[in-house]
């Protein structure tokens, strides 16, 4: 289905009879959001495939504000009689006997900010499961300590469109895939499972620059590598984190101190601090939509508000936040294209896209040298935050001692404990070699997950907590 069929589901005038109906109890904004998302997962194990999954979404939600307050129901079926009905269920937020009627409807074109003309997720089975075992292979083939490897398949073609009280009527289409690789390698009682993925909104001839097998052996490569790892030494020591994925760290432990929903309510420690230092002056954060074939880009966000690319922090100073259409109604100022939701199931929150740190100017190696006695993260893993305090724990997944300017040794249980907040003023040197990860990151939020990106160039902290494994002798 194409993202314009949705519109074509119910004619304007039924529209106009769910938007008045929505309204009906005197709410201040009513808005119908319909979606039609094919998925397919493919998992490979054991030189076999273990299983090919599908499933489909499709259905509207409606929603009404009345000032600060939020009504939301759904329907997993798109005519007149059920979305109409959800609208019922969602205009009992509003109690007032002033009546809105919505706008005439206006049908907005969207100009893509990328263009997708063979997108993956469109690919036939039996091409994708021949990725999967091409990197299964590759994997296997890298070293005879690899015993085992698991691949995993994600794809998803989604068409949205947005029809609201305010004459907005509006619809986009989007694709994702994302290929994942887990190479275990076994040295006697030594294990580590590597971890490496490929994809993004992307096209077909996106593999032809990145393989399946470089994916499969840059995997294996980190799965044996750090089977020589030793203990990692703890305590407070310089950090340099690698570019792409380590972005995540600012993503968690800083970006959500930014949205919003926070900011409106004063949750966040940075509601107070516009155009206020509130990291180094080396560091300027982004938050870009329009990024071509980011994993957090699109054209129009949940809401219909076109993609943005915002800029959080420049040269250390805070410039602005992240909003929804609602919380930026209640700040008296504009959404910024940052309004998300999980699906037609759930009512957009304000939600970071793909957020980076800038390219920096210093060359990456002078990033080591600098360092005397340190650690090198070259690939962050899972962590935890907690979003009202930032403070955060990251396990480094891929992780090296720097001695005397030099990377050396892997070290294993290496983790990053700190606070974002704090972290981001200790950055001393940002890198000339800005990534941003397009394959992974999915983000949680008040029980609602999204796609996002993160990025950055290596960055050098000053000092950060390093929690390790090696025993100190008394």
């Amino acid at each position: 289905m194409k993202d314009k069929m949705l519109l074509e589901l119910l004619s304007e005038k039924e529209f106009k009879k769910i938007l008045e109906e929505a309204l009906s109890r005197g709410g201040d904004f009513a808005e119908i959001y319909l979606e039609h998302r094919i998925k397919t997962e493919i998992f490979l194990e054991e030189d076999k495939l273990k299983n090919v999954s599908y499933g489909v979404l499709f259905g509207a939600g409606v929603r009404v504000n009345s000032g600060e307050k939020t009504g939301y129901a759904f329907s997993d079926e798109i005519s007149l009689e059920k979305v109409k009905r959800a609208s019922q269920v969602a205009s009992h937020i509003a109690n007032s006997n002033k009546k809105l009627n919505p706008l005439p409807l206006k049908t907005e074109k969207v100009k893509p900010y990328f263009t997708l003309e063979s997108p993956v997720s469109l690919m036939g089975d039996d091409e994708k499961i021949n990725y999967l075992k091409r990197a299964n292979q590759a994997a296997r083939d890298y070293h005879r300590k690899i015993e085992q490897v698991k691949v995993e398949w994600y794809d998803e073609a989604k068409n949205i469109a947005i029809i609201n009280s305010e004459g907005k009527k509006i619809s986009d289409t989007q694709h994702l895939i994302r290929m994942a690789i887990f190479p275990l390698a076994i040295d006697g009682s030594k294990k580590f499972e590597g971890y490496a993925t490929s994809g993004g909104k992307v096209n077909i001839s996106y593999f032809d620059k990145y393989p399946p097998e470089k994916t499969g052996i840059e995997a294996a490569r980190q799965a044996v590598e750090m089977l020589s790892a030793a203990d990692t030494p703890a305590g407070s020591l310089p950090v340099v984190v690698g570019n792409g994925w380590g972005g995540v760290l600012i993503h968690e432990a800083f970006g959500h101190s930014l949205e919003g929903d926070g900011i409106r309510k004063r949750t966040s420690l940075m509601a107070s601090q516009l155009n206020q230092k509130v990291a180094s002056e080396v560091v300027t954060v982004i938050d870009d939509a329009t990024i071509p074939y980011g994993r957090g880009s699109f054209n129009i966000d949940d809401e219909g508000t076109l993609g943005q690319n915002k800029v959080l922090v420049k040269n250390g100073i805070l410039q602005g936040y992240l909003y929804d259409k609602l919380n930026a109604k209640l700040m008296k100022t504009n959404s910024t294209g940052n309004g998300r939701r999980e699906s037609y199931r759930h009512y957009p929150i304000p939600r970071m896209t793909n957020t980076y740190i800038k390219k920096g100017e210093t060359d990456p190696e002078d990033i080591i040298k600098s360092v005397k006695n340190g650690v090198y993260a070259k690939k962050l893993g899972g962590g935890s935050v907690d979003h009202t305090t930032g403070n955060f724990n990251f396990l480094i997944r891929e992780a090296y001692l720097i001695e005397d300017g030099k990377v050396t040794q892997p070290v294993k249980g290496a983790v990053l404990i700190g606070n974002g907040l704090e972290a981001v003023k200790k950055i001393e040197l940002v890198g000339n070699d800005l990534r941003i990860d397009p394959t992974t990151g999915t983000c949680g939020k008040d029980g609602q997950s999204v796609f996002a990106g993160v990025g950055q160039p290596t960055v050098k902290f000053t000092e950060m907590t390093v929690g390790g494994t090696k025993i100190k002798k008394v």
